[in-house]
């Protein structure tokens, strides 16, 4: 349904104009104001209280569903978060995690807060229903209720958000974990207040590593610290979770410190990009072929982005910046992979800078010659790739940070190959 659709449905509902609805819809889903939370507000704005679907339906955790309109559901809490929205102009603080009973475990958010915490079972009347990627999940407002239940809920489901790195996954929110910071940088970004200062870099432990961002920089963020933090929240970032840190985040100094694995988890190429994206993976495969847009390139001074017959597609007409990249089809067997080398990597396989890329196409009076000396170099090979991956529509690209011929066993990775296929043959 559109939102069109949506005003004139509640327009209808309240006797009121669809016009002034519309517009005070557009600007609370301007805001990041959930639909449902939206039309409530004008319900109340306008006299129409809480109802608009009938009295809320009591169910277990795994039948609510985003065609809900409102239900009660007496659950555990398991992580309680805590952040600030910007909403109709001013800083809201709103709480967000997971509850659980014994059929399952949801989202919720609550735009104001009813004194539970983690492990509190609870019983709430009139939870309203949104879709959030896909799933359902409970929105609790000032025509909710919360009271403590009678009876303790059992949960499978760990209570209180701590985590390692690697179990994190973009959504999550109150979660807890204790790292050791490996790269931390001060940057200074336009945010919704104007010029902001923050923290950005790269955080480990046993499990993994994954980038943060602390948009409330807190003294204790340090290389080489390692920390216990509370109550982080996680988005996505280039196809990976990315760790957040807000005001409400508390950073402790933990005495002992945390032990990073140097090594990262390899993988086949087929289990990598089924992953959906991973900050820190190593696959390893056959180069097949390097794309065209690799050797010498020009990029836009202004976004970096790579340009074509001098334009941008941000910023128009441009003075391009010469540059090395070489993004190359990787094949492990079991699928392929867009490894993209920066310009030190691309130095080292082509074995020039970019004054010897830029000569050499001089001579030549062609560009491509710098991408074909680059292909009779690595195609054909095996080479252990190790970086961040992303997934999206456009396929999978792994931005390598190593780039190495591999010194694997040729028959050790052809058994590993027919194993592959063999069980796929009996999936089938």
């Amino acid at each position: 349904m559109q939102l069109d659709d949506h005003a004139e449905e509640l327009a209808s509902a309240l006797g009121v104009d669809k016009e002034e609805v519309k517009r005070d819809l557009e600007n609370l889903v301007q805001y990041s104001v959930p639909l449902d939370e939206a039309k409530q507000s004008i319900r109340r704005k306008h006299g129409g209280g809480g109802g608009g679907g009938g009295a809320p339906s009591t169910k277990d955790v795994a039948d609510i569903t985003p065609d809900d309109s409102s239900v009660n559901v007496t659950a555990t809490v398991l992580t309680v978060g805590t952040r600030t929205i910007r909403y109709q102009g001013d800083d809201i603080t709103i709480r967000e995690g997971e509850l659980a009973d014994a059929t399952g475990k949801v989202s919720y958010t609550s735009w104001q807060d009813f004194g539970f915490e983690a492990g509190d079972s609870v019983t709430i009347g009139n939870a309203n229903i949104r879709e959030w990627d896909g799933k359902p999940e409970l929105n609790l407002n000032d025509s909710s209720t919360v009271a403590m239940a009678s009876e303790e809920i059992a949960v499978d489901y760990p209570v209180g958000g701590d985590a390692d790195l690697l179990e994190l996954e973009p959504g999550d929110r109150g979660r807890n974990v204790e790292v050791q910071v490996l790269e931390v940088e001060e940057r200074t970004i336009d945010g919704r207040d104007g010029q902001t200062d923050i923290l950005s870099g790269v955080l480990g432990d046993e499990s993994a590593r994954l980038p943060f961002t602390d948009w409330n920089p807190h003294a204790e963020i340090k290389e080489g610290a390692s920390l216990r933090i509370e109550d982080v929240y996680i988005r996505e970032f280039r196809g990976v979770p990315s760790v957040n840190l807000s005001e409400f985040t508390t950073v402790t100094e933990l005495s002992t410190p945390v032990e990073v694995n140097d090594s990262a988890p390899r993988l086949g190429v087929r289990d990598a990009v089924d992953s959906g994206g991973m900050f820190d993976v190593e696959v390893v495969g056959s180069l097949l072929a390097v794309r065209d847009g690799s050797g010498l390139i020009e990029r836009c001074p202004e976004c970096a982005r790579v340009i074509q017959n001098g334009q941008c597609r941000s910023h128009g007409a441009v003075e391009g910046e010469d540059d090395l990249r070489v993004k190359g089809i990787l094949d492990d067997g079991s699928d392929t992979v867009t490894v993209v080398l920066d310009a030190d990597l691309t130095e080292a396989v082509y074995g020039g800078d970019v004054t010897d890329a830029k000569e050499a196409a001089r001579d030549a009076m062609d560009k491509e010659v710098v991408a074909d000396a680059i292909r009779e170099e690595i195609v054909g090979r095996e080479f252990r790739v190790r970086g961040s991956l992303s997934v999206d529509e456009y396929g999978a690209n792994l931005d390598a940070d190593i780039f190495a011929e591999s010194d694997d066993d040729p028959a050790d990775r052809a058994r590993e190959l027919l194993a592959v296929v063999s069980t796929q043959e009996v999936e089938a």
